[in-house]
């Protein structure tokens, strides 16, 4: 279980607002990526009174303090994920946008080997495959 992202920045000494507070749950609940504008529409539900300016001051602020990372995935919008959250790879659906959530054990066992092939322990890695879905057979 991950440590909530309320805790984490009042632990790290971070002012924490209402609205802060807000968009720190709107991401802690979000099953996705959401980007600057759908946090706002989702925090706004909440508070009608959060800014899109708001938003991105805590979102950049919560990104330096390493709470959040930042995902672009070539669409031109940045999207927002709970540092904490479980380890996980991305694949990109190119016409649709949409981004599937994945953990392969071979994936994961290959990296390790080239790493310490090149005489590396790795420490991490992000990946993101990008790919459009397969023409389905009419036979």
């Amino acid at each position: 279980m991950r440590n909530p992202i309320i805790k984490r920045c009042e632990a790290m000494g971070l002012r924490m607002t209402g609205q802060r507070r807000i968009i720190a749950q709107v991401i802690q609940n979000s099953d996705d990526h959401p980007d600057a504008e759908e946090l706002l529409a989702r925090a706004s539900a909440i508070d009608d009174g959060i800014s899109i300016a708001t938003v991105y001051r805590t979102v950049k602020l919560f990104e330096e303090a390493g709470i959040l990372d930042k995902l672009e995935f070539g669409d031109g919008r940045a999207r927002y994920e709970d540092a904490e959250r479980e380890h996980h790879d991305h694949l990109i659906d190119m016409n649709s946008g949409a981004v599937i959530e994945f953990v392969d054990a071979e994936i994961e066992e290959l990296q390790e080997r080239i790493a310490r092939k090149l005489g590396y322990e790795l420490r991490g890695h992000r990946m993101e495959l990008y790919g459009v879905p397969l023409k389905k057979d009419k036979t």
